[in-house]
């Protein structure tokens, strides 16, 4: 459930490993910038810090940073994983000086674990209750000064006393064509892997904002490129990888474009309820809206509205060009 970690592995997960090297999301890097080195200056732990946005921007990776920048562990849990309040206050119990306890899907962790947590963050202190009957009583441990990271694509789930106790709030956005040229030039390199210009930007299209989704295209592209007996990633064999992939030219994959189809023709655009989508699909309501809608919703092919998904304004602008094919 949880792992420490001095400094992340560069090499095989491709996350910079530095602010400095850290592309985009300007603003919140410098405030932890910031807050980081007036930290260092007073010799206190950082602020806690929730992390909030869309999953692959690199919330995991700013965590690792900061743990590692104020010279303390980093021990990464999981939300889901964190079900009784037994679980949060061994973690607690374990944590030494400047330790960064980083939670990914804090939303989803047991609201008894997050209460846990809220005197620990505040006080530095673990409040807690042993024993059963007669033999109940309260115990109250200091804690070593520590800071904890949570990260978060629902913010809103989260309770409020929990909101509360961040010192820092930042959202992470999805990331420009600028933005995603620079990381897929900066991971090919790092895959030692020849790519220019022209193709990271073809890539760039197709990764939704999304560097996790770039690092992912770019193993392929390797794979291809070792299987060809090449270290060059060209235009060619760009194309013949998106075609492999079923990725078109907008970055969308076969589900979505199966989901576009039966809304435009099955269902005439819409309105149409998430249920009747489903069941015409042969797919969960949970995949359909935590997997399938979020990037068609956010690039405008889709509308959530009250009385149901319709087609957004990017799919009709697009109605002349044969957006609902099955493949590319």
């Amino acid at each position: 459930m949880t792992r420490i970690i001095d400094f992340p592995n560069q090499n095989s997960a491709l996350r910079p490993i530095t602010l400095a090297e850290f592309i985009g999301q300007k603003r919140a890097v410098d405030i932890l910038a910031s807050a980081v080195t007036a930290a260092r200056r007073r010799m206190e732990p950082l602020d806690h810090v929730l992390l909030q946005g869309p999953p692959g921007l690199g919330k995991t990776s700013l965590a690792a940073i900061i743990a590692a920048d104020m010279r303390g562990r980093f021990r990464q849990l999981s939300g889901p994983m964190l079900q009784r309040a037994v679980d949060m206050a061994a973690i607690l119990a374990s944590v030494e000086e400047n330790d960064v306890v980083f939670i990914d899907e804090i939303h989803r962790a047991h609201p008894a674990a997050l209460e846990m947590t809220y005197t620990a963050m505040e006080d530095f202190r673990l409040d807690m209750t042993v024993g059963t009957g007669l033999q109940t009583r309260s115990v109250s441990l200091p804690l070593p000064r520590f800071t904890l990271i949570g990260a978060t694509t629902r913010a809103g789930q989260l309770p409020r006393p929990m909101r509360e106790r961040f010192g820092l709030n930042l959202t992470l956005e999805l990331y420009g064509e600028a933005e995603m040229i620079e990381i897929l030039l900066r991971s090919s390199r790092l895959l030692a892997l020849d790519m220019d210009r022209d193709v990271a930007r073809l890539c760039a299209a197709r990764c939704r904002g999304t560097p996790r989704v770039a690092n992912a295209l770019l193993r392929r592209l390797r794979d291809m490129a070792d299987n060809t007996g090449r270290t060059t990633v060209d235009r060619n064999l760009a194309i013949a990888c998106f075609d492999l992939l079923g990725l078109d030219d907008k970055g969308l994959e076969a589900r979505e474009r199966a989901y576009l189809a039966c809304l435009a023709k099955r269902f005439r655009g819409g309105p149409v309820g998430i249920e009747a989508l489903a069941a015409a699909l042969g797919i969960e309501t949970t995949t359909i809206e935590e997997d399938i809608e979020p990037w068609l919703v956010h690039a405008g092919f889709v509308e959530r509205t009250a009385r149901g998904r319709i087609l957004g304004p990017l799919a009709g602008a697009n109605s002349d060009v044969d957006l609902f094919a099955e493949t590319p």
